[in-house]
């Protein structure tokens, strides 16, 4: 049993590197889950400015929520367009992500899939040409799932032009989205005033993330949720208004492509989940809009491999790609 001054003590050094005596996530937790969920890059000592605590107390939180398997691990999510592909997405009746990856596979390569509450899928896979014929191939081969929704996202208008040098920084990046850039330049034999320069190109690319994944399972006290809308009508005035409107609720900033805007969000009463679904429904310029309640995320990056092999053996310098 604990005497009094050793309790003192474990309370004082609780209080003092944040961490909570219960495991449930309270709201410092998942503000700091939200900052690498948008850029997982940030440091300790920069979130803890932000937050109002120390870069000591963050990193405590950041390793409690690794510990308890809240944050799973750190990625790059790269927008398959950035690369010059194109991506359709699914929405399917059915959960078992083994069958559905066995599914998706046929059509093209795995980029994200995440079973939802009601036993949908949200999925995307990654397709190189022919989209209209790969969604009618789809629609033949996923016979043992009922298919939703298949849709192509119109083309964001990603520009990129990557450097040999930026896709060698970014494989290496993939291993560890948070990999010192001291450790980067050794491992790259590059210096590291180019390490940091292509990290900042990198990062001023929209469709280029540093980003978290996490188990929306263990959650606890608080409900990850996703609202895909659809837009008509100006998309800049509508993402203005929803920023104005909802913002305080975002768990990450919101994906934007031509003619949709994803919320991801987070609260702790259901009840406000579908009050707010409602709210951005009713909005000007929403044609649609669809809730989503994650169980499971999971985000592939095989073919992000592939394609940085096959340019490293390319006598080009850059990987251009300009979608309009």
């Amino acid at each position: 049993m604990l005497n009094y001054r050793q309790f003192y003590i474990i309370l004082v050094i609780s209080i003092f590197y944040g961490v909570t005596i219960s495991d449930k996530m309270d709201n410092f937790d998942i503000q700091i889950l939200s900052r690498l969920l948008n850029n997982c890059r940030e440091s300790d000592r920069q979130i803890g400015i932000e937050l109002g605590m120390s870069g000591g107390a963050v990193n405590s939180r950041i390793r409690k929520m690794q510990k308890l398997e809240i944050i799973e691990k750190f990625v790059v999510k790269v927008e398959p367009p950035v690369l010059g592909y194109g991506v359709l997405y699914f929405v399917i009746s059915g959960e078992n992500m083994k069958e559905v990856l066995e599914q998706v596979s046929l059509v093209g390569e795995p980029h994200f899939v995440a079973p939802c509450v009601g036993g949908i899928t949200v999925c995307s896979i990654i397709v190189k040409e022919n989209l209209e014929q790969k969604i009618e191939l789809a629609k033949k081969l996923m016979k043992d799932f009922k298919v939703l929704s298949i849709f192509e996202a119109e083309n964001p208008g990603f520009k990129t032009n990557l450097t040999k040098t930026d896709l060698q920084i970014l494989d290496e990046l993939i291993k560890d989205p948070r990999e010192k850039i001291e450790t980067l330049a050794k491992n790259t034999r590059m210096s590291t005033k180019t390490i940091t320069r292509c990290i900042d190109k990198l990062q001023k690319n929209e469709g280029i993330q540093f980003t978290t994944v996490y188990d929306p399972k263990k959650i606890k006290k608080f409900i990850p949720y996703a609202i895909i809308t659809w837009i008509e009508g100006d998309l800049k005035e509508t993402l203005e208004r929803m920023n104005k409107e909802f913002s305080n609720a975002y768990l990450q900033i919101p994906f934007i492509a031509k003619n949709q805007i994803v919320l991801f969000l987070y609260s702790n009463n259901i009840y406000k989940i579908d009050e707010l679904t409602q709210k951005v429904r009713n909005l000007k310029n929403i044609k649609s809009a669809d809730l989503f309640i994650p169980k499971k995320i999971s985000f592939y990056d095989n073919w992000i491999k592939k394609t940085i092999i096959d340019f490293k053996k390319s006598s080009k310098l850059h990987l251009t790609y300009q979608t309009n």
